[in-house]
């Protein structure tokens, strides 16, 4: 897989925890309900250690980060709050620190497994490959 083990567009296939994790980063309802279950398409392209990672969701509401592996980047949550974060790369797992929650993304067996934590309280969000 090499250096493009991320690159692809995968498609929300299952989760686990979500309501237990977006109570304690304090998501509105309205978010909550609307994140549930959501089809989200997440669509990456690294090239080195340099990603541009979109995620589509229903409706066609778009968020994109743009970022390099070791370098200070600004982002955005999926609550659309923006901040600064350095992305790190660790056993081929990218490693973010978000404002109230740590975000690792890797990929296992051809999906994309993504898991949050915050306060004990830990996310995954699986994405099967569709191209």
């Amino acid at each position: 897989q090499g250096n493009m083990a991320f690159t692809g567009k995968y498609e929300f296939e299952g989760d686990e925890n979500y309501d237990d994790f977006v109570t304690k980063i304090g998501l509105p309802s309205d978010k909550i309900e609307m994140g549930r279950n959501c089809k989200i398409v997440t669509e990456v392209v690294q090239n080195g250690n340099d990603f541009t990672w979109t995620q589509h969701f229903p409706g066609g509401r778009t968020t994109t980060n743009v970022f390099t592996v070791g370098k200070e980047a600004d982002m955005e949550t999926m609550g659309g709050k923006k901040f600064k974060a350095t992305v790190k790369m660790e056993d081929g797992k990218l490693v973010a620190d978000f404002p109230n929650y740590r975000h690792t993304s890797e990929i296992s067996g051809g999906k994309l497994v993504e898991i949050s934590t915050s306060s004990g309280a830990v996310y995954k969000r699986i994405s099967k490959r569709i191209a």
